[in-house]
């Protein structure tokens, strides 16, 4: 049956629009991380307002070069309610752009406060909805369940916590061994993305993690799915690094770097010329 007169036309999945951006782009991710010392470096105030003339400067700059845009919604709620603003002003820009974002908000709960966080990152029509936003597995896989189906359900997507750089995660992550949590984790992930096309789970993996998904026993080829590896650049991570973590699924990576091109602003030329410049470095 045709849609109904008014009703918007479905969107594209997730996965599959993620794949045309890095085909027209290439597979680099730069984070939008309105630090405050970034923020003092671009002669800008530690506020709302500057904090909004700082996303959209590198959404202007690097959108056109990078297959995605990540913004760190921390960065954004320690404004309140003026900074979340100026974070909807950013994705309310790059989504006219055509540019795709993923909120890092790491959120994760259970029952209606899941629903509820998923309603705010992935719900059509929400002012803070994404392409995708990042998820925290940590209360069991299953407690996504209300923002893995929503997502399906808009064409957006979600990259769940996997296997993290930060010492700590270890604590839990690499627990089992060869049949670690991580590993229960990205297999989870990948029976979401069952069918065929690339589907609209993905993962975190940090790219400064090493050989671990090997040690640990995950299946990164099967996953059918993005993977998000932040830590290029500024936390050490180039090409080498990537290779040894992703081996064979390097083809899903999509290497993230922040403060390593963020630094070479403010100005949309030093800007463009760094994201360009690490985007070839890792092709």
């Amino acid at each position: 049956m045709p849609p109904e007169a008014g009703a918007a036309a479905p969107r594209v999945p997730f996965g599959e629009r993620l794949a045309a951006a890095r085909a027209e782009k290439g597979s680099l991710c730069v984070g939008i991380d309105p630090h405050p010392a970034l923020l003092a470096a671009w002669g800008l105030e530690d506020s709302p307002a500057g904090v909004e003339r700082f996303s959209l400067a590198v959404l202007d700059a690097v959108g056109p070069v990078a297959a995605a845009l990540k913004p760190q919604v921390a960065l954004y709620e320690r404004h309140g309610a003026r900074g979340l603003l100026a974070l909807e002003a950013l994705l309310a820009r790059a989504a006219d752009a055509g540019v795709l974002t993923i909120a890092d908000a790491k959120r994760g709960d259970i029952g209606s406060t899941m629903q509820a966080y998923a309603d705010a990152w992935l719900g059509e029509g929400r002012p803070l909805a994404a392409d995708a936003v990042t998820l925290n597995p940590y209360l069991g896989f299953e407690s996504l369940r209300p923002a893995l189906d929503l997502a399906a359900a808009t064409g957006r997507g979600v990259f769940v916590l996997a296997l993290t750089s930060n010492p700590e995660g270890r604590s839990v992550q690499h627990v089992g061994g060869h049949e670690s949590v991580a590993r229960s984790i990205a297999h989870a992930a990948a029976a979401e993305n069952a069918g065929p096309g690339p589907g609209h789970v993905g993962l975190v993996v940090g790219a400064t993690v090493g050989d671990a998904p090997q040690r640990l026993g995950l299946d990164l080829p099967s996953l059918n799915g993005p993977i998000l590896a932040p830590g290029v650049g500024a936390q050490g991570a180039g090409t080498a690094e990537l290779r040894a973590a992703f081996g064979a699924a390097m083809p899903f990576v999509l290497p993230t770097s922040s403060r390593a091109i963020l630094a070479a602003g403010p100005g949309a030329a030093g800007l463009r010329a760094a994201a360009e410049r690490t985007r070839d470095e890792l092709a």
